[in-house]
């Protein structure tokens, strides 16, 4: 049988981890694309990445671009409202909900890469906003929804890498 490795959060972050990664915005879809939108225009990221089906499609249905759109078409544990994401390249990868598989992290290092992209997950995308922090360039931007409450702006710097490195290097190791 071939295995896969992939890292697995462990139960003390899943704790650590419901609480967001950086700038939580709170408010209707329409305030926080509104906030999107300053920072793309003010703060012109290098890369603008979005992580997650709702945020994705409401971003794009309210014009603003993005580099990379990682979603696995579901939203609180339902099947998502479909949308296009108009992106060149399309990249479906397999990770299952608590973990990042290495070869979704190697297929979102590509899109990310490339740029234009989508990546299409069959499982859970959640944990590839680890793996988008860590992947994308500094002066970058990685926004992902937090249910129940906004998005979260995450801004790429040097020491945003180290702190998610050592989360992710905490993370348990499979085979």
């Amino acid at each position: 049988m071939f295995f896969v490795a992939k890292l697995v959060l462990t139960e003390n972050q899943r704790t650590q981890l419901k609480k967001p990664i950086g700038e939580l915005i709170t408010g209707t879809a329409a305030d926080c694309n509104r906030r999107l939108r300053e920072v793309q225009e003010n703060e012109k990221p290098r890369q603008f990445i979005l992580v997650g089906d709702s945020i994705s499609r409401n971003a794009l249905q309210s014009g603003i671009r993005s580099d990379v759109i990682v979603i696995d078409r579901q939203e609180k544990r339902k099947e998502a409202v479909e949308f296009d994401s108009g992106k060149a390249r399309v990249f479906r990868v397999r990770n299952e909900p608590g973990t990042i598989d290495l070869l979704a992290w190697n297929a979102l290092a590509e899109a990310v890469e490339q740029g234009n992209s989508v990546v299409i997950v069959d499982g859970e995308e959640d944990l590839l906003t680890l793996a988008a922090i860590m992947i994308a360039p500094v002066d970058s931007v990685v926004a992902y929804g937090q249910p129940d409450e906004g998005i979260v702006i995450v801004r790429i710097s040097a020491q945003k890498k180290d702190e998610i490195r050592r989360v992710v290097d905490e993370m348990q190791r499979t085979d």
